[in-house]
Parts: structure tokens; sequence; C-alpha cells
């Protein structure tokens, strides 16, 4: 007989806030149910209804707080409850560090199955945690019959006209604004997803070295109507934008950058620095949104990796290069791997524009290109991962092993996957030494971590 949910859909509980779930939701129980409150904190108790009830939980909407957490504050920007943006605004920037180390830890227990006593350093917090991101990529439509550009809602595709993102470095601000304008005088047509007509469909700014600016117009057709004129007025307004796009994605879907992308005007990427590291940015390079906590991960992940000039070291899924140029220095050998060619070929161009000679770069997936090193008789002291949001497949996690390194030094996004990865290292017979989360996203419920898993060998 299957046990009765003690939750039922449009009642109201008294809940007692435990943790935070991955997506920033206070995460509580009811008679041993586990009920998810947005908006609520650990260490609060709320009145929530419940709005979802399934089998094994269920969304409450936040009512009242009936005890408050020392840790809630007023957010900064002022369309925070409606927009999907950021996720802990009304917590204490002490408050999410604290939390962000607690999401990993927890999920090393509950997943990896390691003790409570793993070493999982404080948080490294970023000096200034507003107007971080160097990279915009804002949706573009109408709301209540005006032309809007920013970020979707919470849970829907209803997009909030956001003028100052609290996150967004100030150029890219100044994009938005300027775009809405120049958008609204040229009238050039506004993609409507529904109807899956219209040109505009996204707009992304990205700043880097010396506030010099990128823009991207995506669009739907590979026609861009007042093409000359839409240049022309970005210039003038946008003195410090150096380069002009358009990205064509003509596929009725949610993915933001098509293959395609026409140069309009101005040099085809910007240039942007870490540590004393330059990297050449193209519209579909992969570039670490926050720039300043970016050279605190990877100088972290450089420490990790103890480098003294004799080692061959493997970067699996490499991106355009960044965290192998920064092993390359330190390296007699460094490998590179990534699936993504455009990111290669960046990969490429910044070891050239950096003088690392010593860095090669491979395209492929890491699931073929690591058993193909391994056969062709590439062995390595150090490997260094930094895979997406899914983590390692079983078999690059094996040939790691198999190369029998005396380090592997993981670099991760999501705290769940990580912990599965380093279980199944962990029962090749390498042990967790150091873990350091690292805030790369204030005020999100994202988390990095950078870990060192050393052989036993």
């Amino acid at each position: 007989m299957k046990a009765k949910v003690p939750v039922e859909k449009g009642k109201t509980y008294e809940i007692e806030i435990q943790s935070l779930g991955t997506s920033g939701e206070g995460v509580g129980r009811h008679e041993g149910f586990t009920v998810f409150v947005p908006g609520a904190l650990p260490g609060e108790r709320v009145l929530a209804r419940a709005t979802e009830v399934k089998k094994s939980y269920a969304t409450a909407s936040l009512q009242k707080l009936l005890q408050e957490s020392p840790d809630r504050t007023k957010p900064r920007c002022p369309i925070y409850e409606a927009c999907g943006g950021c996720q802990l605004q009304h917590m204490t920037y002490e408050g999410q560090l604290r939390v962000k180390r607690q999401q990993v830890l927890d999920a090393l227990t509950h997943i990896g199955g390691f003790p409570k006593t793993i070493p999982v350093e404080n948080t490294l917090g970023a000096k200034n945690p507003w107007n971080y991101r160097n990279k915009m990529q804002f949706p573009v439509g109408f709301s209540r019959g005006r032309l809007s550009i920013g970020c979707y809602a919470r849970g829907s595709h209803d997009i909030i006209d956001t003028e100052d993102c609290c996150i967004q470095k100030e150029g890219n601000n100044d994009i938005v604004n300027a775009l809405r304008d120049i958008l609204r005088e040229l009238r050039i047509p506004i993609y409507d997803e529904d109807r899956h007509r219209g040109i505009i469909r996204h707009i992304v700014g990205r700043v880097g070295k010396g506030g010099r600016a990128m823009v991207v117009l995506v669009t739907a057709t590979k026609d861009l109507p007042r093409e000359r004129e839409l240049v022309k007025l970005i210039r003038k307004r946008l003195p410090f934008v150096t380069s002009i796009h358009q990205n064509i994605q003509t596929y009725r879907n949610n993915v933001i950058l098509g293959r395609e992308t026409r140069l309009l005007w101005g040099t085809p990427t910007i240039l942007d620095t870490i540590g004393n590291l330059q990297f050449h940015i193209s519209p579909r390079s992969f570039f670490q949104v926050n720039t300043e906590q970016a050279n605190v991960l990877y100088s972290k992940a450089l420490e990790y990796a103890d480098l003294h000039g004799e080692e061959v070291v493997i970067d699996a899924y490499c991106g355009t290069g960044t965290i192998t140029l920064f092993l390359a220095q330190k390296a007699h050998k460094a490998y590179g791997i990534e699936i993504v060619r455009p990111a290669i070929e960046d990969a490429k161009k910044n070891a050239r524009d950096n003088n690392q000679k010593n860095a090669e770069f491979i395209v492929g997936d890491a699931t073929d290109v690591m058993p193909r090193l391994y056969k062709e008789g590439i062995r390595t002291e150090t490997i260094v991962v930094d895979p997406p949001r899914a983590g390692c497949t079983p078999i690059v996690l094996d040939t790691f092993a198999r190369m029998n390194p005396k380090k592997i030094v993981y670099v991760s996004c999501n705290p769940a996957t990580l912990a599965r990865d380093m279980k199944l290292l962990a029962e090749k017979g390498y042990q967790p030494k150091r873990i350091q989360p690292i805030d790369m996203f204030p005020h999100t419920s994202h988390v990095e971590t950078v870990a060192l898993m050393q052989g036993s060998k």
C-alpha cells in the first residue's frame, strides 16, 4: 500500500527551511515530505501554500515569514522578484558563500558517499560581487505591447525589460539600452517565438579589455533590413563598441546562437586578459563570464597541479584554451582537448598570441581522444579536467586512471556530477586531498569547484 502524501495542493503549511536547492529555492519538510519554497532561506520558518504536488516532493509559494534568517537582506535590483536571472539577491553575500560551500559538501557526502570530514575549504568570494558579467545575452520581444530586452521571468518566456542589470558590466547595460532605442527607431521586425516570425531574436554583448565591446545581433533570417543604418547608429551611440556581428539562428528552438556569423563592422574579435595571458574572443567563443574570478579559478587549478617544468599535462574539455595556456606556462608540454572546432581555432590563435609553443590542441570528443592518446603511448603526470555540467563519461574517467597520473585536478560547475565522478575516481585509487569552492556567479545559485585528487600508486 502506497504511503499517503501529506501535502495537498492549495493548502498552506508551516515549513522550517533546512537548506537551499540547486536553483536557490528553500528546502524544508512537512511530516518528512520534501517541500521546495522559492524565496525562503535556511533557518527560516515560513507559511507556504502548495502550488504543485508530486509523488516525492511539493513546490510551495512563500506566504509569510514566521522566523527570518539573519542572512536575509533587501535585493539591490528593483525587478529582482520578477526576473529569473538571479536567485540569491535576497541573501547577504556572506550567507551566499556559506551555503555554496554547504552545497558542495552535501553533494560530496550524499552523492559521492564521502565522509563529512572531507576537506572542503570556505568559498572564495569575489572582491566585488556586482557588475561582474562580461557577457550578456538577452532575448528581444514584446511585453505589454512594448519592445523589451532583458531576462526571462522566473519559469516562463515572458521578457522582463531590463535597463540596469546589477550583475552585468555597465558596457552591457549601455548596449541593451541603446539597442532598445535603435530597434524602435528603425522598426526592424522583432522575432515572435510562438509564430516563428520576425527577425531580431537576441542581443549579445561582450565587454573585454579596456571596456571595448562586441555586439552580436541574433536574427531568425539571413536578411537584416536597414543593416547599414543599424551599424551606423550603434557606432554613434556606443563608441566603445569595436566589433559588430550578425549571427543567424533560423531554427525553431531555444538555442541562442546559430552556426553562421557575419562580421558587419570592426574587428572579428575583442581581447581580454586573465592573469598575464591575453585572449581573442569571437561571438561563439567560450570565455568565463567573470574575468576577475576566472583568474582566481585558474590560479587555484595551477596551484593544485603544482607543476615544475618537466611534466606533460592534459587539459580535457579545454574550450578556448584558457586553462591549457595557464598550465603550459609551468609544464614541459600541455595538451588541450575540445569538441568544438571554432573553440580550438581560438585556442591555437591564443597560444600563438601568447607565444606558448608547448601547447598542442586537439579537436574531438574527450571520450574518443583520451583513449587514443593512451594507445599512442602518451602518459601524463597531471590531468586537468573542466567538463560541462553533465560531467565526464565513464570511459574518460577510466582512461584517466589507466594513464596513471599522480594528480587529477577536476574543475566543476556542478557539485552533483563532481561528486559522482569523484566517487568513480576514488574507486580507481584517486582520493580527494583539497576541495575549493569558488564563487564565479555571485547572487545566483551556481558554484564552481576545484578539486585535487591524488593517486595512491
